[in-house]
């Protein structure tokens, strides 16, 4: 049975020694899912960070890798455990349509048919949801300008772990929020 882990954020550079044994070199011919800066992260003092966003997300293909592990208990444990989160907030799908779960129905099928064209029996990922309207400062629906005005409220250290977010998000990602903040001088690569 093979099991493969999608990844689009820090999982691809962020090293976790537990995480990291348990699953093979990253691959990046991975579904195209829909992608925005668009979920405020407590543990970077508020930077934006990737998540599945239906609404904002502009397509981009993801990442994968095949996990060491045979059991999907136990792969979903992994991600669960690395990305700090409770087991909700872990999506995953086998390509016979036998079981799955995610916010949306339409993830599930785009990770589906993905898998089913890759011979790979099963799928997880992360699941999480933006959050930008209920933890932004200003209490406003996510737009780009929103985003940026929550940029620029950020702390000198929020916006440096912002910044290195963006920065090091893999060059397949394209929103036009990163777009936008290449082009903003107090956000651009000291490179």
């Amino acid at each position: 049975m093979t099991i493969a882990i999608l990844g689009w954020g820090s999982l691809l550079w962020d090293k976790n020694h537990d995480f990291d044994n348990q699953h093979e070199s990253w691959k990046f011919d991975g579904p195209l899912l829909p992608l925005e800066f668009s979920r405020i992260s407590k543990s970077r003092d508020n930077a934006l960070t990737l998540v599945i966003d239906e609404l904002n997300g502009s397509q981009c293909q993801v990442a994968y890798s095949l996990s060491k592990r045979k059991n999907i208990e136990d792969v979903i444990a992994d991600l669960r455990c690395r990305e700090g989160t409770i087991i909700s907030n872990i999506g995953y799908c086998y390509n016979d349509d036998s079981r799955g779960h995610s916010r949306s129905s339409e993830v599930l099928k785009i990770v589906r048919e993905w898998a089913a064209g890759m011979g790979i029996d099963i799928v997880v990922w992360t699941d999480l949801i933006s959050n930008f309207r209920d933890k932004s400062l200003a209490n406003q629906p996510y737009t780009l300008k929103s985003a940026l005005s929550h940029l620029q409220s950020l702390s000198p250290e929020g916006k440096a772990k912002a910044a290195e977010y963006v920065w090091r998000s893999p060059n397949f990602i394209r929103t036009p929020l990163k777009t936008a903040l290449e082009s903003v001088p107090w956000f651009a690569s000291k490179a």
